[in-house]
């Protein structure tokens, strides 16, 4: 089966990440693997900077395999508003920012 490309792929990854669990997180590749899409944690990333701003997905629910929101001057402060998401959701960040993944990281 070939993977997902295009709307198709994106519509995969959204699916994915509407499937997270509040309180949870999981890595752009995870999202990506589940999606159909393995190696692929980069086009994750694509489609979420590219959500409109009044989208329902809980994009704030995916985050690096680091344990850590990623920070870009790109991001035009949404890693800052990211963070308190999921601070408002109980992950807890400790120093430099990050969380352990380990503990919130959600397998289905």
């Amino acid at each position: 089966m070939a993977p997902p490309q295009g709307d198709e792929a994106a519509a995969a990854i959204c699916a994915v990440i509407r499937r997270i669990p509040k309180g949870w997180v999981a890595t752009y590749g995870q999202v990506a693997a589940m999606a159909g899409l393995p190696r692929r944690a980069r086009l994750v990333g694509h489609v979420l900077q590219n959500l409109g701003e009044k989208t329902d997905i809980p994009w704030h629910r995916v985050v690096s395999a680091k344990g850590e929101v990623s920070y870009s001057l790109s991001r035009n402060g949404g890693d800052r508003l990211q963070q308190r998401l999921l601070e408002k959701e109980g992950i807890e960040f400790g120093d430099k920012n990050r969380f352990d993944l380990e503990r919130f990281r959600w397998f289905e």
